[in-house]
């Protein structure tokens, strides 16, 4: 009989690790706490505590023909980058063809999840959850967590001076949904990641003035690529992976920047990472460069401090009357059900094995699906990830000794750290 297999959130990794349970023949249980698959593509006008929230004019950073699960491409008529409906859509379609509906229990929160008295020897877990006000507890001989991890902001406070004082609203970027309420308004946006850019260039066409701050500055780069590509299918191959990891650094370097400045100089626009070599996740905006042109966005350093009214940046330079100021400053790792010691945090960076696995569980029973930052789509790194999750819960793969990795871990800890310049 199949090892029983809990997972936890039916989104893109959900759904691939209920497929790649069944290949392996073990018994999922999806446990969903929406009526619907989809997590982090399915779209709500209103943002709900413990779920990932988008704004209803995202589309999808990653190409069509770079994002589908292996065995089940897109439809022709689909564009290449999609709005998040028709991701959603194409989800719904996989989870239908594939027939994996019936192993999703929707509507049900996970509560807690625990070790048995008896871990050590079985690997076994505790998983209690709550549906129409019912609690119930299951065995599971294994737990992929699959919740996301665009569900709980991170607002810095600490990090800016004199916030408490700000009499403008003040909100995070997860709380974000359309433009119409800030026509007029002066909007300051601090973070210069995807979300961040996004937010700004499409409040640029209503609001009266927007300003980006940003701490580092970042590669911004357009979906379509030479010969009018998208991006992806050019820059994602196994011989640009083999010229970065195996010209010399020097060369190497010169090559990734000319690369990334293609388009346009970015220190021309104020958008130069502090560390141009270093291998900073890049944004992907096709429109930020010309609304900076047009001098309806303004990209400023970080913010020194804020006043009742107003915030000062580190040049000097102060952003007067703003009436907004929106974070778009990423999201801290929370897992309410998961007990402290299962899930170790550093520096919010979660101890994982390769960005999976928590390196010192007596028993490899557990793994995180979906938390790694991947250069490119995270549909098939998902897929992958829980590939290999389900062989190793199956018992057909072994993981290394703790000491090797945990070793593994702080190498991948100091290199990005590094990458943030830190």
């Amino acid at each position: 009989m199949g090892k029983r297999v809990a997972i936890i959130g039916a989104g893109v990794s959900g759904l691939a690790s209920i497929r790649s349970c069944l290949e392996e023949g073990l018994k999922p249980t999806c446990f969903e706490k929406s009526d619907d698959v989809g997590g982090l593509w399915k779209f709500s006008d209103h943002g709900e505590e413990g779920r990932a929230s988008i704004y209803r004019s995202v589309f999808t950073n990653s190409s069509k023909e770079m994002t589908c699960f292996a065995d089940f491409p897109y439809p022709d008529d689909f564009p290449s980058f999609m709005h998040h409906s028709k991701l959603l859509e194409y989800l719904t379609a996989y989870a239908k063809e594939k027939n994996l509906l019936k192993y999703i229990q929707f509507k049900t929160l996970v509560s807690k999840v625990k070790k048995r008295p008896d871990f050590s020897i079985t690997g076994q877990w505790d998983v209690i959850t709550e549906k129409d006000g019912k609690q119930e507890s299951a065995i599971f001989d294994a737990v992929m967590v699959c919740s996301g991890h665009h569900v709980y902001p991170n607002i810095p406070k600490e990090s800016f001076p004199g916030l408490k004082h700000f009499k403008g609203k003040c909100f995070h970027s997860w709380d974000y949904k359309e433009p119409g309420i800030f026509k007029g308004k002066r909007v300051l946006v601090v973070g210069l990641g995807n979300s961040g850019c996004d937010i700004a260039t499409e409040l640029s066409h209503t609001a009266e003035k927007v300003i980006i701050s940003s701490r580092s500055g970042s590669w911004v780069l357009s979906r379509v690529w030479d010969d009018g590509y998208p991006w992806d299918m050019l820059l994602i191959s196994r011989f640009e992976n083999f010229l970065r990891n195996n010209l010399p650094k020097p060369i190497s370097d010169w090559w990734y920047m000319k690369q990334m400045n293609s388009k346009f100089k970015h220190e021309n626009y104020g958008l130069m990472p502090l560390n141009g070599t270093l291998r900073k996740e890049p944004v992907f905006n096709d429109e930020l460069p010309a609304r900076i042109l047009c001098g309806v966005v303004s990209i400023k350093p970080n913010v020194k401090a804020f006043t009742e009214t107003s915030a000062i940046f580190e040049d000097g330079t102060v952003f007067e009357a703003i009436d907004c100021v929106i974070f778009a400053t990423g999201y801290s790792y929370d897992h309410p059900f998961l007990d402290d010691s299962i899930i170790k945090s550093r520096n919010n960076e979660i101890t994982l094995f390769k960005g999976i696995f928590p390196p010192l569980l007596e028993k490899p029973t557990m793994a995180m699906i979906g938390f790694v930052q991947s250069f490119g789509s995270a549909i098939p790194t998902n897929d992958l990830q829980s590939r290999w999750v389900a062989q190793v819960i199956k018992g057909t793969c072994t993981l290394p000794s703790v000491e090797d990795m945990m070793s593994d871990i702080d190498e991948t800890i100091r290199e990005r750290l590094k990458c943030k310049g830190e």
